[in-house]
């Protein structure tokens, strides 16, 4: 769980439609936009927010975001591959966490490594 995460982006329009295609199996969308950043979360909750780096690209992070069920572990990953992200695990257990860990592992347009879980 988290309050905010903020992550810095080299091209927000991609980075903004690889986020809403992932986000939208697990009941996120686009809260709010304008020059320079867009956030998302639950409707009027922003938890993740992208800003335009016009700087040196950042190191990439690593982001973890529940998932209600299997299936929305599945089409975030398959979204993701549709929206410009690259495979870094696909849907399935991860026993090495825990018994009941199912995820799926995405690298974003910008490098940072995407996770969706269902535990």
């Amino acid at each position: 769980m988290y309050d905010h995460i903020g992550l810095r982006v080299a091209d927000l329009d991609a980075a903004t439609r690889f986020y809403t295609a992932v986000l939208a199996p697990l009941g996120y969308v686009l809260c709010s936009s304008g020059d320079g950043y867009a956030g998302f979360g639950p409707k009027g909750e922003t938890g993740l927010w992208l800003h335009l780096n016009k700087g040196r690209k950042a190191d990439g992070a690593h982001i973890a975001f529940r998932a209600g069920d299997h299936d929305a572990v599945k089409a975030f990953h398959s979204e993701g591959l549709k929206s410009g992200g690259r495979d870094n695990g696909g849907a399935g257990p991860r026993k090495d966490y825990s018994p009941t860990y199912y995820a799926a592992f995405l690298i974003d347009p910008d490098g940072n490594n995407v996770e969706a879980v269902c535990v």
